[in-house]
């Protein structure tokens, strides 16, 4: 086990091999699934679905390029360094894939509060994350589900805008990130970082899935 500023990093190397493999292949799945939507979306969508589709893709990319390249970086001051950008990226994250979403419905006040609102509470993990690194993390975890299940409060509205199999998927996706915690906290499970990762990646794949059906439905198809 070694120990740098407080922070424990106990996994051995199969573990951290593991947990490289699982984050190299979501990095290049991220890659070439955002290449294929923003392409999408540059041929058949309007400006703003356009921008949506970049925000989303290059937030995809950045979270999980960024956890590759912290899980895998040496125990160094260095990697305490990457770590507040590898925390901060799960917000970018979140706010980034509800942005196709609340795009879609961007006329009515309310979506348009949300998205924004999305933004402010992303920005302000991310200087939680910066400005206090080591700290607050339990606090982190909870901001990272309130924001991830807020959603929820705006669901009827953002249903009339965007497909009803788009629904399901953002909310499976958001099924399976929430039950990934429980193995992002369980700290004593071997391979623990390797599982939660799994996680994330098969609920980014899932809502991959649910933004590129937004995509290619047009609103007259539901």
């Amino acid at each position: 086990m070694t120990e740098f500023k407080g922070i424990r990093w106990a996994y051995d190397r199969y573990e951290v091999i593991a947990d490289s493999i699982v984050n190299g292949v979501g990095v290049v799945f991220a890659l070439i699934g955002a290449t294929a939507l923003i392409f999408y979306a540059t041929v058949w969508s309007s400006h703003g679905e356009i921008a949506a589709a970049w925000i989303y893709g290059v937030g995809l990319v950045l979270t999980l390029a960024m956890s590759f390249t912290y899980n895998l970086w040496p125990v160094s001051p260095t990697k305490w360094f990457l770590r507040r950008f590898d925390h901060s990226a799960i917000f970018v994250l979140i706010a980034a894939t509800y942005t196709p979403f609340l795009e879609r419905g961007a006329a009515d006040p309310l979506l348009f509060a949300t998205l924004i609102a999305m933004w402010v509470f992303a920005a302000c993990g991310i200087a939680l994350k910066c400005f206090f690194p080591g700290r607050y993390d339990r606090l982190a975890i909870l901001l990272y589900l309130a924001m991830g299940w807020s959603g929820v409060l705006v669901a009827k509205p953002v249903s009339m805008h965007i497909p009803s199999a788009s629904m399901l998927l953002i909310v499976i996706g958001g099924i399976i990130y929430s039950l990934g915690v429980i193995f992002h906290v369980w700290e004593k499970l071997r391979f623990q970082n390797a599982i939660w990762h799994g996680f994330v990646i098969s609920a980014a794949a899932v809502h991959y899935s649910a933004v590129f059906t937004c995509f290619s439905l047009s609103p007259e198809s539901f």
